[in-house]
């Protein structure tokens, strides 16, 4: 039993995570837009939205790219005080445990079977940690963990139970992607499963909303109230003019129309 205890001690003690960039900001996009977050970018991805250095774009093939791309294909492993150093620099420390600061755990895809064993092992890092900060001994400490999915990975319980909220931002086929890499339909009813998750599509054209509700929102019963429309957009240039054509196709269909608020404070600036 003793040998027991001294492994299970030794897995979550100062783990890592393969990483890419973390920072402090706010969160810009889906349903907790607004409110302070840390995030916790981890490297690769099993999808290339818009294709390498946005080349499908360039084809015409895609109508966006991802803008992190640069970012998430490089990284290293990092142990998880090195991001509690920051939040003391940042001043955020009792915020982070207090969920006060949400903790976005994003990508690439954080769900890559590599790193749900790695994010589970550092939020049971700060639990043990931080024992005394916990309400009573039955809880986890308050913290917030939001997850950023492309919903292509099936999510373990050992992090499904961990996380407050699920954004899964499905692709369409605006991204360049074949439909049998992008989706996952076994993937997809798991984080339905979920207490708190959300549906986020990028939508460049009307077209688009027909792929939404005929590939996604029907064969998979998706409530209207858990759909997100972000615009297709990643350069101040056409902010206003993106986010006035998504409110519209919020207000023909009836789903929630929002923006990328990051876009329009800091336009392509990363980790800010």
């Amino acid at each position: 039993m003793q040998d027991e205890k001294e492994s299970s001690s030794t897995m979550t003690e100062n783990p890592t995570l393969s990483l890419s960039e973390s920072f402090y900001s706010v969160q810009c996009e889906g349903a907790s837009t607004g409110y302070p977050a840390y995030f916790i970018r981890l490297k690769g991805c099993n999808l290339m939205c818009g294709g390498k250095n946005g080349a499908l774009m360039k084809e015409g093939k895609a109508t966006w790219w991802c803008d992190s791309e640069a970012v998430w294909r490089g990284g290293q492993k990092t142990d998880i005080q090195t991001l509690i150093d920051d939040w003391e620099h940042e001043g955020i420390l009792d915020w982070v445990l207090d969920g006060r600061v949400h903790l976005v755990w994003t990508g690439g895809e954080p769900t890559l079977s590599k790193h749900q064993k790695d994010i589970v092992n550092c939020i049971n890092y700060l639990n043990e940690r931080y024992d005394d900060r916990k309400i009573c001994q039955y809880h986890s400490l308050p913290l917030y963990n939001e997850i950023e999915t492309n919903g292509t990975q099936w999510i373990d319980d050992d992090l499904f139970h961990e996380l407050d909220q699920i954004n899964c931002s499905v692709k369409l086929a605006n991204s360049g992607i074949p439909y049998t890499d992008r989706v996952c339909a076994r993937s997809l009813k798991r984080i339905m499963s979920h207490d708190n998750y959300w549906f986020k599509f990028v939508v460049s054209e009307e077209e688009d909303m027909k792929e939404i509700e005929e590939s996604f929102i029907r064969p998979l019963k998706i409530p209207a109230n858990r759909i997100l429309m972000m615009p297709g957009l990643d350069h101040q240039d056409n902010f206003h003019e993106r986010t006035e054509f998504c409110l519209q196709m919020a207000k023909k269909y009836g789903y929630i129309g929002m923006t990328r608020l990051h876009i329009s404070a800091w336009n392509q600036t990363t980790g800010v």
